[in-house]
């Protein structure tokens, strides 16, 4: 085993114990082993309205019809006829029917101009062969109330706006361990309580308070891994915890497939939640969190585990807790902080703004593209597994270009590159659809590369003391650029290229902005306020700093 030099802890740093300790052993390795099985109902919670609130094709109901006994004698093909006109595609109309049966039809059915009709009296009925059941067949929510089933993904993402920034301030207060506890509780009670609602309004609030708990697992789980990991594989990490979503949204359409009932399917995905709730014990708290709080014995404690696990223990025998006090020098370590202190100082001012712009951007461009590439054709359980894979190769390039070229450069460039690949598609033909797909497609991985890559550059801009707070607030402005971009889609109405064009003007805001925040290759993560307030950071340990690790 290898013998730990002296220690100088007048400029020892946490990277310097973390590297003594193994910065990516197997103590880190567990780690990121527990909080991927919270993360697993990430997509699936996030996506699950792809499924549940899926309409099916659908008719008004016409069993209760009778006319003397003619109307029972027909087939069911004949039924539809006389009592339901057809759309131009030939398919039966979904919201409307005769006032009567109209039998002169099944002679001859080209004049239907004049004929009288009425919403649906006596309810609909749905196809069934997709879906068994859900939100729309189980309380009709189609026609006059088919914006209420629309709503069901606003709902959720407003409780995740709201989520962020709860949790996010509740982690930098109470610590990381504890608030995703409070998460994993919160997100299955009203995951479970969502899919034993009884009417649509209690659903609503269900998942609102199911999107406000996901939050937390969403932000406090990459801070962690974050936290707990050396300089050197921060890259890695932050880009192999972005897998999971991936791959669990490939997974998503295979679950529903066997599962399509909508209130078995919700109940389904909340069940992993409770296996994290028993992995949870296991979780460590942050070191970093602790010491900047001043909880030195915790931070000892939690230290010395990972020591023990990756074989290291001897160091930690040696350092005393009252020297970790002075790894991270805090000027009142009972001060609590808030969003305030976001803006307090001029360069967390300068931060906050910025990063703002950076998520708004990244989440605007994400959604719109994805509301506005066409599908591949094929049925929804193989379209969104395609939508997964397809991610793939965007999260193997940032992987192998993040340490080349660092993170700022990467994180404008994938938002200039999506930028330019919605441009472009301007001016692709209508009738060009392979090529408007290809280039919607490219623009998509571009997407993907900037929201894998905004995750891990916030949780190293922010300081310790603040990192939840900062990232909170962000995946709030984020959150808000996800609702606003099916209203930009809207706008197409105006003119057909304005959703493209204020896209990509957003695309150009978000990369300047990008270029304006400082590198964090090679640097060491922010403790406080203080840290980000210096002119400039050492990007890399001094050779005394080195002599320590």
């Amino acid at each position: 085993m290898r013998q730990p030099r002296p220690l100088r802890c007048q400029q020892m740093k946490f990277e310097n114990i973390l590297a003594e300790v193994d910065g990516f052993g197997r103590f880190q390795l567990r780690t990121i082993l527990l909080l991927v099985i919270p993360r697993v109902t990430l997509p699936f919670h996030f996506l699950l309205s792809n499924f549940i609130a899926a309409v099916p094709s659908h008719h008004c109901d016409i069993s209760a019809l009778d006319d003397g006994g003619v109307f029972r004698n027909l087939s069911e093909a004949e039924r539809l006829v006389v009592s339901i006109p057809v759309q131009q595609d030939g398919t039966p109309n979904s919201c409307q029917m005769f006032a009567e049966p109209q039998y002169h039809l099944l002679l001859n059915s080209s004049n239907i101009t004049n004929l009288h009709t009425v919403p649906c009296q006596n309810g609909w009925v749905y196809d069934n062969s997709t879906f068994k059941s859900t939100l729309a067949t189980e309380w009709d929510l189609v026609c006059d109330n088919k914006r209420m089933n629309k709503a069901t993904a606003t709902i959720f993402f407003m409780g995740v706006m709201l989520g962020a920034a709860v949790f996010g301030y509740l982690s930098d207060r109470i610590g990381r361990k504890r608030t995703l506890l409070v998460s994993y509780v919160t997100t299955s009670v009203f995951g479970f309580a969502s899919a034993f609602s009884y009417n649509f309004t209690m659903f609503a609030v269900m998942r609102f308070f199911t999107g406000c708990g996901m939050s937390a697992i969403s932000i406090v789980t990459m801070v962690l891994c974050i936290e707990w990991v050396d300089i050197k594989h921060r890259t890695a990490v932050g880009c192999l915890m972005t897998l999971d979503w991936s791959i669990c949204t490939a997974l998503l359409p295979v679950v529903a497939y066997l599962v399509n009932d909508w209130r078995f399917l919700t109940a389904t995905v909340t069940t992993p939640l409770f296996l994290a709730m028993i992995s949870w014990w296991w979780i460590p708290e942050s070191a970093r969190w602790l010491i900047s709080n001043g909880k030195v014995d915790a931070a000892h404690f939690y230290l010395s585990s990972c020591a023990k696990v990756n074989g290291r223990k001897q160091f930690m025998a040696d350092l005393k807790p009252e020297i970790l006090s002075k790894v991270i020098l805090v000027e009142d370590v009972n001060k609590k902080y808030s969003y305030l202190d976001l803006v307090r100082t001029p360069r967390m001012r300068r931060l906050a703004v910025l990063t703002g712009i950076v998520w708004f951007g990244v989440a605007s461009m994400y959604y719109g593209i994805s509301l506005n590439v066409t599908g591949f054709g094929v049925n929804i359980y193989l379209t969104q597994f395609i939508y997964g894979v397809s991610e793939l190769p965007a999260k193997a390039l940032i992987f192998f270009t993040l340490n080349k070229t660092g993170r700022r450069l990467n994180q404008a460039g994938t938002l200039f590159l999506t930028g330019l690949c919605i441009f472009c598609n301007m001016f692709i033909p209508q009738d060009k659809g392979v090529f408007r797909t290809a280039v919607g497609a490219l623009g998509k991985l571009f997407a993907e590369g900037a929201f894998i890559i905004v995750f891990l550059y916030t949780s190293e801009l922010y300081p310790t003391v603040m990192r939840q707070n900062g990232l909170g607030y962000t995946s709030l402005i984020g959150r808000i650029g996800v609702a606003i971009s099916p209203l930009i889609m809207l706008l197409e109405e105006v003119w057909g290229h304005l959703p493209s064009t204020i896209l990509t003007l957003v695309a150009v805001a978000a990369g300047m902005s990008a270029c304006l925040l400082p590198e964090t290759q090679n640097v060491r993560l922010p403790e406080t306020i203080e840290d980000v307030e210096q002119t400039r950071r050492r990007e890399i340990p001094t050779s005394d700093e080195k002599s320590l690790s």
